[in-house]
């Protein structure tokens, strides 16, 4: 990642090139963006989940979802993304060993959504113990046991009807939100860095202009 001073001359040069009013959009949306809080789909089968995932996650803030894609690809429909997947940062992984050595060694808690003996509600799991990863599984078996072995908690969504649980991209809004609303309103230390805030000012920006690189390299020839 390049340092703030490399980002900001040209993050000042590019925002004359959007209104004001979407710039300080751009600054208000990152003000709000987490990585404390990120999210593993293990093999999400349905276009449709993975699409409704990634609304999801944009729409409560969180900038990274980690896929599982050993059995089936993660593949949103474009017509219902609707352009958001350009805000977050995807990260694919071949198998659920690697995605779940990558996510301890970024120092995540691995935390399953599951009923599960000694599971714990959105009400009372702790956000700021530490950072953690939600992981869900695939539409019809749930998490694999893979997933199951390594997990260190496990999370529930309580029911009080007759229906045992919902869809994957129900439950994740759910979960999202509480757990969202919950981390914003704590101590935790879940707002994005300088760097990484000036990163994503910088890529949205480049995304968000017509013929971006040009109009960059007249002034920043490299």
């Amino acid at each position: 990642m390049r340092s703030p001073e490399w980002y900001r001359p040209r993050i000042a040069y590019l925002s004359q090139f959007i209104l004001p009013e979407r710039f300080e959009t751009f600054r208000q949306v990152l003000s709000m963006r987490t990585r404390w809080m990120t999210v593993c789909m293990e093999n999400t089968f349905h276009p449709q989940n993975a699409s409704a995932i990634i609304r999801n996650c944009e729409a409560f803030g969180i900038q990274d979802i980690h896929t599982v894609e050993t059995l089936c690809p993660f593949s949103p429909n474009t017509h219902i993304v609707k352009g958001t997947d350009k805000w977050i940062d995807l990260h694919r992984h071949a198998d659920t060993a690697g995605a779940l050595a990558a996510l301890r060694r970024a120092g995540y808690r691995l935390i399953a959504t599951t009923p599960h003996s000694g599971d714990t509600s959105p009400e009372a799991f702790d956000v700021s113990q530490s950072p953690f990863v939600l992981i869900f599984g695939t539409e019809h078996a749930g998490i694999s046991d893979e997933v199951k072995a390594a997990a260190d908690g496990f999370i529930r969504i309580p029911m009080c009807g007759f229906v045992e649980s919902l869809n994957v991209s129900a439950s994740a809004a759910i979960l999202l939100s509480q757990l969202s609303s919950r981390l914003r309103a704590g101590n935790a230390p879940w707002r994005l860095s300088d760097d990484e805030q000036a990163a994503l000012l910088f890529r949205w920006l480049m995304e968000s202009i017509r013929d971006s690189q040009r109009i960059l390299a007249h002034e920043f020839p490299e």
